[in-house]
C-alpha cells in the first residue's frame, strides 16, 4: 500500500505516488534552473510542463490506469531527457562538430497554421511546413487555383477555419517536427535567438519601401521558379513533349490516311465547306498541296521533340531549307486556288419560275419527300436503264449524297382555287451573268401524282461543275381551308419554313405517327386538331379576357359581401 498525492500540471488534475512525486519534482525544478537565465524562461518551462502532462495523460489512457507510479515518471522522463545528459552531449562537442541526430533528430509533424510566417493566416506557411517545402510553392499553387472558378478561395478559407493555429512554442515544435523534449526545447530556443539577431541585422531591409519589397519578391519568386524547371520541371516538361509527340504522330497517321482516301478512293464530302467548293479537275493537285502544307509541320515537331527529348541530330540546313520551299510553294498554291475561288462568289443571280399545280376534288394535298432516284444522262447509259429496268422504278435509298440540302419550303394561302409552285433559284458567280448562269443550270425535281406532291431534298448541279451556294426557295401556295398533310420524312430532309410537324403530332398525341395534318386558314398554316382548329382571332381572345376579369371582380364583390354580412350579424348580437 503506497500513498498518493494530488498534484495539478497546468489544470490538469493528476494522482500520483509521493515517492514518483519526489522524483518528479526534483526533475522540474532541475529544468526551471537550467533554463531560469533564458529570456523566455516562464514560456518554455510552461511547455514543458504541459508535454509532461501530455505524456502523463497519454499513460494513463494506455495502461487503463488512475494513478502515476515512479515508474510512469521515470518513463516520461527517459522521454523527455535528463539536463546533465544534454548538457554533457554540449560539453564533449564543444570542440568538435556536433553530432547530425542530435540537431536533426526530429519527431512526427502536425499541422498548424504558422504565426511567425504568414502573409493572411500561416495557412500556406503551415502546410508548407509540415511537407517540409518552402512555402512559396503552396502560396503559387494557390494563387493559381483561385482561376479554377474560385476553389483556392474556398479551400483556403475551409483550412483557415479547421487548422489551428500554432500558439505555444510546443505547437510551433510540433509543426516543424522537432522532438517535444529538453533538447528540443533548447534548440529551438537557440534558433529563435538566432532568428532575432538576423532580424537586428536586417532591420535597414526592413525599412525599405514597399516597391523594393515587391521586387525582392518577384525577384525570389522568379529564382524558385527557374530551380523548379531546373530540376523537377525537366522531367514535366519531357512528360508534356512525349505527349505531343504522339498526338503529332497521330496527326500524321490520320492526313497520310485521309490523302489516300481522297486521292485514291476519291472518298470526299463534298456537301460540306471546303470540299464542296473543290473543282473536280483540280481536286488531286489542291487536296496534295493541303497535305504537305499541314503534314510538313506536323512532320517538323515530331523531329524538333525526338532531337530535345533524346538528343539526337536534327534535319540539316540544306534539307530544312528544301522543305521549307515546298511548305512555301503549296501555301502559295493554297492562297492562289482560294484567291481564285473567292473571284466566284463576288455576284449574286436569282431566277424564278411559276409551276401550276392541279387542283384536287377534296383539296387535300399530300407533301412526301420523293423516292425515285435521280439518274443523269450518263447514269442511264451506263446502267443501260430501257432495257435493264423497263417498267421499273429505282428507288432512292442514298442518304449521303455528295450534293448539300440546300431547299427551303415555305407554305403559304394561294389567292387562286388551286395550287401554285414558286421555285426561285439562287447561286454565286464570278460576275452577274455568271451567277445568273449557275443559278439557271440548277435543277431541281419535283412530281405531281394526284393529290401527292413529292419534293426532291437536294438540289442537282451539272456534272463536274464547283460549287456556287446554289439553293432554291419553294413557296406552295395552296388555296383556303385546304388541308395539307406533311410527312414526317420530308421534315427531317428538307428545311419547312414555319412548320413544325413533331409539334403538330404531340398536340394530337400521335408521337408515333409518320404525318402530321395541317389547314390553310386567313392568318397562315395551322396544326389540324382532333378535326377541331386551334387558333384565336384578336376579338376571340378579348371576350375570354373580358369574362375572366368579370368572373373575378365577382368572385371579390362575394367575399365583400360575406365580410359585410358577418360584421352586422356580429353587431345585432
Amino acid at each position: 500500500m503506497n500513498k498518493t498525492i494530488i498534484i495539478n500540471i497546468n489544470g490538469i488534475v493528476f494522482h500520483i505516488e509521493e515517492d514518483a512525486y519526489e522524483i518528479l519534482k526534483n526533475y522540474m525544478t532541475d529544468v526551471k534552473r537550467h533554463f531560469l537565465n533564458s529570456d523566455d524562461s516562464l514560456e518554455i518551462t510552461t511547455d514543458i510542463e504541459n508535454r509532461v502532462a501530455e505524456m502523463f495523460s497519454e499513460l494513463l489512457a494506455t495502461e487503463n490506469k488512475q494513478v502515476i507510479v515512479e515508474q510512469d515518471v521515470n518513463t516520461v522522463i527517459n522521454q523527455m531527457g535528463r539536463v546533465e545528459d544534454f548538457d554533457a552531449i554540449y560539453e564533449d562537442n564543444s570542440s568538435t562538430t556536433i553530432d547530425a541526430d542530435v540537431y536533426n533528430n526530429t519527431g512526427g509533424r502536425r499541422l498548424f497554421r504558422d504565426p511567425d510566417d504568414h502573409l493572411i493566416s500561416g495557412v500556406c506557411a503551415g502546410i508548407a511546413d509540415y511537407f517540409n517545402i518552402q512555402p512559396i510553392w503552396i502560396r503559387l499553387a494557390f494563387a493559381l487555383s483561385f482561376f479554377f472558378f474560385g476553389s483556392g478561395l474556398l479551400l483556403y478559407i475551409i483550412l483557415w477555419i479547421v487548422i489551428p493555429q500554432a500558439v505555444t512554442r510546443a505547437d510551433r515544435m510540433a509543426m516543424k517536427g522537432q522532438k517535444l523534449n529538453l533538447q528540443g526545447f533548447k534548440d529551438n530556443l537557440e534558433e529563435e535567438l538566432s532568428a532575432v539577431k538576423n532580424n537586428l541585422s536586417n532591420m535597414h531591409n526592413q525599412a525599405r519601401p514597399t516597391v523594393y519589397k515587391l521586387r525582392d519578391f518577384i525577384g525570389d519568386l522568379l529564382m524558385h521558379i527557374h530551380l523548379f524547371f531546373m530540376g523537377a520541371g525537366k522531367i514535366i516538361i519531357k512528360i508534356i513533349g512525349f505527349a505531343v509527340m504522339l498526338a503529332m504522330f497521330g496527326a500524321a497517321i490520320a492526313l497520310i490516311a485521309f490523302l489516300v482516301a481522297v486521292t485514291g478512293f476519291h472518298q470526299v464530302p463534298n456537301g460540306l465547306f471546303p470540299f464542296s467548293i473543290i473543282a473536280n479537275e483540280h481536286a488531286d493537285r489542291i487536296y496534295l498541296a493541303a497535305f504537305i502544307t499541314a503534314f510538313l509541320p506536323v512532320v517538323t515537331i515530331i523531329v524538333v521533340i525526338i532531337s530535345v527529348l533524346f538528343n539526337t541530330r536534327s534535319i540539316n540546313r540544306t534539307v530544312a531549307a528544301l522543305l521549307l520551299i515546298v511548305w512555301l510553294c503549296s501555301v502559295g498554291f493554297l492562297i492562289g486556288f482560294a484567291v481564285n475561288v473567292a473571284s466566284h462568289f463576288r455576284s449574286s443571280g436569282k431566277i424564278s419560275q411559276i409551276v401550276n399545280l392541279k387542283a384536287t376534288p377534296d383539296n387535300i394535298y399530300y407533301l412526301k419527300l420523293s423516292d425515285v432516284k435521280y439518274l443523269t444522262h450518263d447514269d442511264s447509259l451506263r446502267l443501260d436503264v430501257k432495257n435493264n429496268f423497263h417498267n421499273m422504278i429505282i428507288n432512292n435509298d442514298d442518304n449521303h449524297s455528295e450534293e448539300p440540302n440546300n431547299v427551303s419550303i415555305s407554305i403559304v394561302k394561294s389567292d387562286v382555287d388551286h395550287p401554285v409552285m414558286l421555285e426561285t433559284f439562287m447561286a454565286q458567280g464570278y460576275d452577274d451573268a455568271d451567277a445568273l448562269l449557275n443559278a439557271h443550270n440548277t435543277n431541281y425535281i419535283f412530281n405531281q401524282k394526284a393529290d401527292i406532291l413529292s419534293f426532291d431534298n437536294r438540289l442537282r448541279r451539272p456534272e463536274n461543275s464547283p460549287w456556287h451556294d446554289e439553293h432554291v426557295d419553294i413557296t406552295l401556295q395552296v388555296p383556303l381551308n385546304a388541308k395539307v398533310i406533311i410527312d414526317q420524312e420530308l421534315s427531317y430532309r428538307v428545311q419547312l419554313n414555319g412548320v413544325d410537324v413533331n409539334g403538330c403530332k404531340d398536340l394530337n398525341k400521335q408521337e408515333n405517327a409518320t404525318s402530321a395534318t395541317f389547314i390553310m386558314l386567313d392568318n397562315g398554316l395551322q396544326c389540324k386538331v382532333d378535326t377541331v382548329v386551334i387558333t384565336k382571332t384578336p376579338a376571340q381572345i378579348d371576350s375570354i379576357r373580358r369574362i375572366n376579369n368579370a368572373k373575378t371582380i365577382a368572385r371579390l364583390q362575394a367575399q365583400v359581401d360575406s365580410a359585410l354580412m358577418a360584421d352586422s350579424v356580429q353587431k345585432h348580437r
